[in-house]
């Protein structure tokens, strides 16, 4: 049984009969949101060995969390049965600590959290609140931590606050999508011409290791263009498998990552642009006339990526987004685990980078 499907179990056999008979006329909403391979459906027996099991998180209004969150706590560990479906009802080794603080509370021994909706909100965004969402705020959340959040399951949701919560999470304004997408392009332009290059100059690590990078960005354009959320690295290979752009693409990348020589390297690099290119074209996304060619006079493949980037941002609508520097969202600037994984540093970084 996958994490998600034990949970979803869990919380219909186990939580649900006991909430509605000690808190009967408590709304709330049950989900498994937020960290964890089972909310992606990647969880094997490898991952049962930390932060899996049988756990649902409750959420509750400010005020009822402050009134109820704790006391139902302690007593769902009076009631909760040591193993469900076979599994342990606590969570093994945990490296991320139980939830706690004013807006969450939860117990590593039989894997129920309490939230608020503002709190989990603010965990992975720094916004307590979704409303008059700005440009900046959008390019200044990571995708994996949108992802985090639209990911999973929802069991319950009365009075449907989670689930608008999510809706207005599940994907970027169709500009700031634009201007991903040409940003996404800028970044191939930077360093296409470099495979080849240190390649020439008898640097073939250098040039595997630039032909890596740039397979990394394909895949990066591949999840905007099925406009999916991107998750962290240890699952970001296994999320583009599922894109059905991945069947194009795979080819090209896995023949650029075996290639023992730059040209041939180059070529399916090539390749796979060109066919981000069909595919951004053939499904009418600022389309442009793809062009695979020299690099000016040096003999390396690559395709034009001025055109690229130009189409997208002519394809914006707003002018204040139309207007910004082709510099990128906060994940397209940076890599560092340590700012894509504090929200506040996120959108600080962006705020000072497009207003100083």
């Amino acid at each position: 049984m996958q994490g998600i499907d034990l949970s979803r179990r869990f919380y219909g056999d186990i939580v649900a009969p006991w909430l509605f008979r000690v808190a009967p006329d408590l709304p709330h909403s049950a989900a498994l949101i937020g960290y964890g391979s089972e909310l992606l459906g990647f969880d094997d027996e490898t991952s049962k060995d930390h932060n899996w099991g049988p756990r649902v998180h409750i959420y509750l209004g400010e005020d009822d969390f402050k009134a109820h969150a704790s006391r139902l706590l302690a007593d769902f560990g009076e009631v909760v049965p040591e193993t469900f479906l076979g599994e342990p009802a606590g969570w093994r080794s945990r490296p991320h600590p139980a939830a706690s603080g004013p807006d969450a509370v939860g117990a590593m021994e039989h894997g129920l959290e309490f939230h608020t909706f503002e709190g989990r909100l603010q965990a992975h965004t720094g916004l307590r609140s979704l409303e008059d969402l700005t440009t900046l705020d959008w390019l200044g959340l990571p995708e994996q931590s949108l992802l985090a959040l639209t990911a999973g399951a929802v069991f319950r949701d009365d009075r449907g606050r989670l689930e608008a919560l999510r809706k207005t999470l599940a994907y970027f304004p169709r500009d700031v999508w634009l201007y991903k997408i040409a940003c996404q392009w800028c970044r191939i332009a930077e360093e296409q011409a470099f495979v080849g290059r240190a390649g020439q100059a008898g640097d073939d690590l250098g040039s595997r290791v630039i032909a890596a990078r740039l397979c990394r960005d394909v895949m990066g354009m591949g999840f905007l263009l099925e406009r999916r959320y991107a998750p962290y690295p240890k699952w970001f290979g296994s999320g583009f498998s599922r894109l059905p752009i991945a069947i194009v693409l795979t080819p090209h990348l896995e023949a650029a990552l075996r290639a023992g020589a730059w040209q041939e390297r180059g070529e399916a690099l090539a390749a796979a642009y060109l066919a981000l290119a069909q595919w951004q074209k053939a499904r009418d996304i600022a389309p442009f006339e793809p062009v695979i060619g020299p690099y000016f006079d040096r003999p390396f493949t690559t395709i034009n990526t001025d055109d690229a980037v130009a189409s997208a941002m002519a394809a914006i609508v707003d002018p204040a987004i139309a207007a910004l520097p082709v510099v990128g969202a906060v994940d397209q600037v940076s890599d560092l685990t340590p700012l894509l994984t504090n929200p506040g540093k996120t959108r600080a970084i962006i705020r000072q980078l497009f207003t100083e």
